[in-house]
């Protein structure tokens, strides 16, 4: 630890791989590989070869016992110096958001100097495992002194103890997979069909819009011959959306399909971070600075919907900025689902849920759509979970250094009732 003045913390770029649908151009490529790729991007973009940075923050959601140590391994592939530290970190969804907060948090007490904040998924190299009894058929086997002792467990051996476990996607406190558990959330809102593929449209539309006029020809790697995230639809329509059939509640009443939900992704992406001085002493332009950070969590089991505390985490960070919601440029609202944003956005207008869940007297009010967004959302894009609060950063920096002004608000969801959100401001914004 060390007292310090609180400093400004820059983001100084930002770049990620394309995001691709599981079982597809990266199906033969580990976590640590793709979360490599990304680190090298930023370190070739950025002139970072042989660099020591103050700390390096990373995480995966799945991954396999290898990578116990993925961050210190992915950083010493990277081309940093292998001086450089690095730690994992693991917030479901919002994992490379909160190595954001995490690496912010030591720059602007000044224990560092730089650092970097980021995060990978596979859903291709998913670790598949045996069940407990064929585990301690092995351990009995291990442990045994003698010949005997060591064959005598195997004559337990039955055919069941070849039936792989998959990893588990549901909840385990409400045995809900987070799709069951937005479609009660939709209920509970009232959010239409209809409401959630205009969004997912917008979200397609936004995207291929972004690759067409450039803005990721910098933030974008090429990995394994792909230039570009694969599950973009340039070509969707409502009426092909309208078309899907419910996935998670087929009982007449669901409306979320695959059409209005995040696709399962590979992917990873990395984000450099620094101090004003820092940056200023290797030239390096600051496109943004983050100046808020707020983690929060709901009790989704009896009292509230999954994935609704982001708004709750959004409503605190503002009270403790000063700001209302509508004193923002930009908005880049995670879509775990299409369904989700709408939510969160609907209980921030609802005058009940601002003033018995929020403490408010007024309802936080509406946004502009057209600053939602705007360059694509996770339902387009993809979200390789670990990895989405990277590209959010990412992206949200480059719009506000384009637009030379202003601050920009990010909201991700997570697994297990959690909500990560974050405020960065134009760095000539002052």
């Amino acid at each position: 630890m060390r007292n310090h003045t609180a400093r400004r913390v820059a983001i100084v770029g930002a770049v990620r791989i394309p995001f691709c649908r599981a079982y597809t151009s990266y199906r033969s490529c580990s976590n640590k590989e793709m979360m490599t790729a990304a680190l090298r991007g930023l370190v070739d973009r950025y002139d970072l070869e042989g660099e020591r940075l103050g700390d390096v923050s990373l995480g995966a959601v799945i991954k396999h016992t290898r990578d116990f140590n993925l961050a210190r391994e992915s950083t010493l592939s990277s081309g940093l110096a292998p001086e450089t530290p690095a730690f994992d970190i693991q917030r479901a969804c919002g994992t490379s958001l909160s190595a954001a907060t995490a690496i912010a948090s030591k720059i602007a007490v000044g224990m560092i100097d730089s650092g970097i904040a980021g995060g990978t998924d596979s859903i291709s190299d998913v670790p598949v495992v045996y069940p407990d009894a064929y585990r301690r058929l092995l351990f009995a086997s291990a442990s045994g002194k003698t010949l005997g002792q060591r064959l005598r467990p195997w004559l337990g051996l039955r055919p069941r103890h070849f039936k792989p476990v998959l990893p588990n996607v549901t909840e385990p406190r409400t045995g809900l997979s987070m799709g069951q558990s937005m479609e009660l959330t939709v209920k509970q809102w009232g959010i239409s069909r209809e409401a959630q593929d205009e969004l997912a449209l917008a979200s397609h539309a936004s995207a291929e819009r972004a690759y067409r006029d450039g803005f990721y020809d910098d933030l974008v790697v090429e990995f394994q011959g792909v230039g570009k995230d694969n599950n973009i639809r340039p070509d969707s329509s409502l009426e092909q959306l309208g078309g899907l059939k419910p996935v998670f509640d087929r009982s007449g009443s669901g409306t979320l399909t695959a059409g209005n939900s995040t696709p399962l992704t590979d992917g990873a992406s990395a984000v450099l971070m620094c101090s004003e001085e820092w940056a200023a002493e290797r030239g390096l332009p600051i496109l943004a600075w983050m100046t808020h950070g707020k983690e929060a969590a709901v009790n989704f089991v009896d009292d509230e919907g999954l994935l609704m505390a982001p708004a709750y985490a959004v409503s605190e960070m503002l009270e403790q900025a000063d700001l209302a919601l509508q004193d923002f440029d930009f908005y880049e609202i995670h879509e775990a689902f299409a369904a989700q944003a709408l939510a969160t956005l609907a209980a921030w207008e609802s005058p009940g849920f601002c003033r018995d869940r929020l403490s408010r007297n007024e309802p936080m009010g509406s946004i502009d759509r057209a600053k939602l967004n705007v360059r694509g959302g996770s339902v387009a894009v993809g979200h390789p979970f670990a990895a989405t609060g990277g590209r959010l950063l990412g992206t949200l920096a480059k719009l506000l250094h384009e637009r030379g002004s202003g601050r920009g608000l990010i909201s991700a969801c997570t697994a297990g009732g959690m909500g990560v959100t974050a405020i960065l401001e134009a760095a000539d914004s002052g």
